[in-house]
C-alpha cells in the first residue's frame, strides 16, 4: 500500500515536469498548465495512472495538431496558439470527473472515453480540417470559410473518427476497457456524435454570440460522454 502511493507521487512529479514543459512550450498559459495538473492529480489517486495516460495522450495529440501547418493557419487567422485554462477546463472536466467516479459506477468508465474520444475528435478536426478548402456549414451545407464556427469538411471529419478511434485503441491496451471492441466502438461512435454535437452547436448558437467555444467544448463532451454511458 504503501509502495503504491510512492508510486503515484512520483507520477504526480512527473505530471509537474509535463505542466512545467507545456507552459513553457507556450502550449498552455499558467494557469492552464496549473489546472491540468490539479485534475491530473485528482485522476491519479482516484482512478489510476493508466486513465491519466489517456489524458495525456489527447493533449499531446492536440497540442501536434494546432501547430501542424503554424504558418498556413495563422495566414487564415485560425492559429489559436497558447491555450487558457477556460480550454482545459471545458475540455477536461467531464473526463476528470468520468474518471474520479468511475470506480463507483461502471458506465462512468464508457462516459471517461467519451469524454476523451469526443474532445479529440473535436480538436483534430477543427486543427486539420481548417486545412480542407471547401468547408461547409452543418446546418445549412453551404460553402463558408475555413475556420467558420460549426463548418464541417471531409478532411476534418476523418481526421476526427481517427483520432477517436485511436482513443478506443490505446484505453484497451492501458486496460481501462477489456474489450478492444468495445473500446473502439465507443470511442468512434461517442466521439463522432460528440463532435458534431460541437459543429451544431457552433452554428445555431456559437456564430450568433449566444455562447462561447468554451460553453461548446463542455457540451459536446457533456454528449460524448453520455453516449459512451449508454455505449459501455
Amino acid at each position: 500500500m504503501v509502495e503504491a502511493v510512492m508510486i503515484n507521487w512520483v507520477y504526480v512529479l512527473l505530471l509537474f515536469i509535463l505542466g512545467f514543459i507545456t507552459y513553457y512550450r507556450k502550449s498552455l498559459d499558467l494557469f492552464g498548465s496549473a489546472v491540468m495538473i490539479i485534475m491530473g492529480i485528482v485522476i491519479i489517486f482516484s482512478a489510476g495512472v493508466n486513465w491519466l495516460l489517456l489524458i495525456v495522450l489527447f493533449l499531446v495529440m492536440s497540442l501536434l495538431a494546432t501547430k501542424y501547418s503554424k504558418k498556413y493557419k495563422r495566414s487564415l487567422g485560425q492559429f489559436e496558439g497558447r491555450r487558457t485554462s477556460k480550454n482545459v477546463i471545458s475540455n477536461g472536466v467531464v473526463a476528470c470527473f468520468m474518471a474520479a467516479f468511475g470506480g463507483y459506477y461502471l458506465p462512468f468508465v464508457g462516459g471517461f472515453i467519451g469524454a476523451i474520444a469526443t474532445a479529440t475528435a473535436d480538436t483534430l478536426g477543427s486543427e486539420i480540417g481548417v486545412l480542407d478548402p471547401h468547408p461547409r456549414l452543418i446546418t445549412t451545407f453551404q460553402s463558408v470559410d475555413p475556420g467558420t464556427n460549426g463548418a464541417v469538411s471531409v478532411l476534418g471529419t476523418v481526421v476526427g473518427i481517427v483520432g477517436a478511434a485511436i482513443i478506443g485503441i490505446v484505453a484497451w491496451l492501458l486496460g481501462i476497457v477489456p474489450s478492444p471492441l468495445s473500446a473502439i466502438a465507443v470511442s468512434v461512435i461517442s466521439g463522432f456524435v460528440g463532435c458534431f454535437t460541437d459543429s451544431i452547436l457552433g452554428a445555431l448558437f456559437e456564430n450568433r454570440g449566444m455562447i462561447t467555444n468554451e460553453h461548446v467544448n463542455l457540451m459536446a463532451t457533456i454528449v460524448g460522454a453520455i453516449v459512451g454511458i449508454l455505449l459501455i
